[in-house]
């Protein structure tokens, strides 16, 4: 008895055109084509067949084809360098609140700090005809900012910015981030105060640095070098900062960190070693990350406001875009930083 042979068959579903529509109804394709894009030249009983024959026969409109003839997608692009924390998950969210009510869908791309990647991003979504671009950048040039000005297609920088005209952006004050986190622990008593500073090629990581100097400065601080380690906010960075800090002859009693997983990478550590947190050294963060308030050893941080910077970021695009002169409007909104103090600085000032 022979075996039974078994042969694959592919049903391919044949893709409906408005030819088909054309066909089945007797019309032009043009016509076809002029009623399902609402022109107002056709019959409104001549566009209700159409649409009806067209949702019978399952017909899909080329979304692209139609931006390019429209000039409008309604989507646009939010380019993060990790989508994995909760600052830029909420920046998105807000984002996505303000516009969605307008007909507007958002495409996420994440750079992870590539600048390649984050240029290949800006590629994509320019080809994808996107009617805006949301950008926290990781890029130290301005060529595929001003590609996309070229484009006339607005951008808004939000978190990390370059300063550019006709730009909008939406940050906070980081210099003064930078400066009440220092200050806070100078306040707590601490007096050798290292700092976890980030890429400072990118503008938030040098002012939350610059902060950190200022407040030192003014208070009559020595700034020291080899205390300050630069780190890619994560927890295995935040660790290796601190063997580093611990292997010196005076080390530091407390750590400002510009990122929140560097600062728990920062705890882990100094408690694997058997220091106390904040009592021999007090550590704070910056983002204001959810862990770092339902950890048990709550962490001191710096809260940026994500949602509120998406929602604005979203009502400066739709004011561009809603612009009926086509003036270019650059805005550059600066939101104020919180303090937010924990359990990982709360330690007992000196009596002076």
């Amino acid at each position: 008895m022979q075996p039974h042979q078994f042969h694959s068959i592919t049903f391919m579903r044949k893709k409906i055109t408005i030819y088909d529509i054309a066909t089945e109804l007797n019309i032009t394709a043009a016509t076809v084509s002029r009623a399902l894009n609402n022109n107002p030249n056709i019959s409104k009983a001549t566009k209700e067949i159409v649409l009806a024959t067209a949702e019978k026969m399952g017909y899909e409109q080329n979304k692209l084809a139609l931006a390019l003839k429209s000039g409008k997608s309604n989507n646009v692009g939010v380019v993060v360098p990790r989508i994995d924390t909760n600052f830029f998950g909420s920046v998105i969210r807000g984002i996505e609140e303000e516009l969605t009510p307008f007909g507007y869908h958002v495409i996420i791309c994440q750079t992870n700090n590539d600048e390649e990647k984050e240029n290949a991003n800006i590629d994509a979504l320019l080809n994808s005809q996107v009617d805006g671009i949301f950008i926290s950048t990781s890029s130290n040039d301005i060529v595929s900012f001003e590609r996309i000005l070229k484009k006339d297609v607005p951008l808004i920088f939000f978190d990390r910015k370059k300063t550019m005209n006709n730009v909008s952006s939406v940050t906070i004050n980081d210099f003064e981030g930078g400066y009440k986190a220092t200050q806070h622990l100078i306040d707590s008593g601490c007096k050798r105060i290292a700092h976890f500073s980030g890429d400072l090629n990118i503008e938030i990581f040098s002012d939350r640095f610059a902060g950190y100097k200022q407040a030192l400065n003014d208070n009559g601080i020595d700034y020291i070098e080899e205390y300050v380690s630069r780190t890619r906010s994560n927890i295995e960075d935040g660790k290796k900062a601190v063997k580093k800090l611990l292997k010196l002859k005076n080390p530091p009693d407390a750590i400002f960190s510009s990122s929140d997983w560097d600062a728990l990478g920062a705890i882990q550590e100094l408690k694997s070693k058997n220091y106390k947190v904040p009592d021999d050294v007090a550590v704070i963060g910056f983002s204001n990350e959810p862990f770092t308030k339902f950890m048990e050893l709550s962490i001191s941080t710096i809260d940026q406001f994500p949602l509120e910077m998406g929602r604005i970021a979203a009502k400066v695009f739709l004011e561009q875009v809603n612009n009926s002169e086509k003036v270019k409007i650059e805005k550059k909104v600066v939101l104020d930083p919180e303090l937010i103090i924990r359990k990982s600085t709360k330690k007992i000032a000196p009596k002076k």
